[in-house]
């Protein structure tokens, strides 16, 4: 086990309900095998409900609100997939303001799937590359990303992956970009 990430803290962000459970699940043990701490934030307390796909998976406890949640006590953002999740997240002000507030900061944030509609809602994709779950890609593109079609791709201190294929990639790349 590698201890890169020793002593660093990385949000999870989802929804009550609609995270893609196998996106939230790998990168959690990927942060964790690299001696990172993962913390599940979320728009309500409680737990949250993981899905496989359209079918109800395993619950989740949530560590803090994004109302709760101080940015600044974060050293880096996984914003997990699913379709569900990221287009609740988007509707959350709260959530939108504090993922953008990991942009502002430069912190490193890593996304997957559909969980860049919550970026473009952020308004943090202009001018970037990035990939996602490919129905998107008219959307990010109308918010002025280019858009590919890779297995991850880093832009500066954002890492994109587009499905639970690419989670090898993604979870080596984002555990690269918090050490």
């Amino acid at each position: 086990m590698t201890e890169q990430l020793s002593g660093k803290t990385v949000a999870f962000v989802v929804a009550p309900e609609g995270v893609e459970q196998v996106e939230l699940t790998e990168p959690w043990k990927a942060v964790q095998s690299a001696g990172g701490t993962p913390r599940l934030v979320s728009t309500q307390s409680g737990t949250v409900q993981g899905f496989n796909h359209l079918d109800k998976g395993d619950t989740f406890d949530v560590d803090v609100t994004v109302d709760d949640a101080d940015v600044s006590t974060f050293d880096g953002l996984v914003l997990p997939g699913g379709v569900a999740n990221p287009d609740a997240l988007r509707l959350d002000k709260g959530a939108v303001e504090f993922i953008k507030a990991f942009f502002d900061a430069q912190k490193p944030v890593a996304a997957i799937c559909h969980a860049p509609w919550t970026l473009i809602e952020a308004d943090v994709v202009r001018d970037r590359t990035l990939t996602s779950w490919p129905s998107l890609q008219t959307d990010l593109r109308n918010a002025g990303a280019t858009w590919v079609d890779e297995e991850v791709v880093e832009d500066a201190n954002l890492v994109t992956s587009r499905k639970p294929d690419d989670l090898p990639a993604f979870c080596d790349r984002l555990v690269a970009s918090y050490a």
